[in-house]
Parts: structure tokens; C-alpha cells; sequence
């Protein structure tokens, strides 16, 4: 079942609001995206890779932007869902590029490196963006909103 059957082209739909206060909002953002995403009919490993790919998104508009945040899906034309995650911080990151690797694999530069090679592998620092770049196939990044005095990080997902 197409997203576009259940609601028009071109129609943004908020999932949820939160702040820098509220408690849990990586867990609740997934759960939010999840319920979506079940009731429009995705399951299995599109749906997994989403809410993962959303909860890293939502992490880093925490760590990184003052808030109130949002989350919305877009419903785009050619049956294209997208999920955003807005804040107000205007600034637009720079995007890192992502090497053509496993997500955990040692850089062959760095085989050898000893245990400060495998600390920066193992570190849970870093590799968020990574994720989300493995997760959507590459299919995401930022946009300025409201006339630049916000962003929005958004993420595709694939058609089901």
C-alpha cells in the first residue's frame, strides 16, 4: 500500500513537538515515527531502518540546536515519504563525507593503530550521520526553513 493513498501529495503532517526539557525524546520520537509509519502500512526492515535512522536524527537536534524541535512526515508527490526534524538553529552542518565502508570497519590507514585505533571504532561518538547515510541509502540531509531562521534534517523512506 502506497502512503499516497491515505493522504494527498504535498501534505506535511506533524508527529510531534518537544523541547529541551522533555524527557526521553530520542525514545519517544522513535515511538511517535513508528505508529506512524505502522499505520500506514511499512513494517519489517524499511520500518526498523527509519526509526533508527530518526532517533539519530533527533539525538544529534538535541546535542547540537536549541529547540522547541519537531517532527513531520512529508508526503511528496511521486509516492516519496520524507521525514523531517526541525529545531531553530539556522545553521546548516557541514555533511561529512561518508566513506565507501562498512559502518564498523577500521579505515586501512588506521589497521594497526593499536587500541586507539579500536577506541575510535568502538567509540559511540561520531558515527551518528554514518548511520543515517547507511540507513537511508545515502537519501537525506539538511534544508533551511523560515527563511533561513531554522533547519530541518530530513530523511526519505522508501516506498513500501
Amino acid at each position: 500500500m502506497s502512503p499516497s493513498r491515505h493522504l494527498e501529495a504535498d501534505t506535511v503532517r506533524v508527529l510531534w513537538r518537544w523541547t529541551d526539557e522533555t524527557p526521553n525524546a530520542a525514545s519517544r520520537a522513535r515511538t511517535a515515527l513508528q505508529c506512524a509509519l505502522d499505520q500506514l502500512g511499512y513494517a519489517g526492515e524499511v520500518l526498523d531502518d527509519a526509526v533508527l535512522a530518526v532517533s539519530e536524527l533527533v539525538a544529534n537536534a538535541l546535542e547540537h540546536a536549541a529547540g522547541p524541535y519537531e517532527m513531520r512526515l512529508r508526503f511528496m508527490r511521486r509516492h516519496q515519504l520524507i521525514c523531517e526534524v526541525a529545531d531553530t538553529d539556522p545553521c546548516i552542518p557541514t555533511i561529512p563525507a561518508v566513506p565507501k565502508m562498512e559502518l564498523f570497519t577500521v579505515a586501512p590507514g588506521r589497521r594497526g593503530g593499536g587500541v586507539d585505533a579500536l577506541l575510535e571504532l568502538l567509540s559511540e561518538r561520531g558515527r551518528g550521520l554514518r548511520i543515517v547515510h547507511h540507513l537511508t541509502r545515502g537519501a537525506w540531509g539538511f534544508a533551511s526553513e523560515s527563511g533561513g531562521r531554522s533547519k530541518v534534517a530530513w530523511m526519505a523512506i522508501p516506498g513500501i
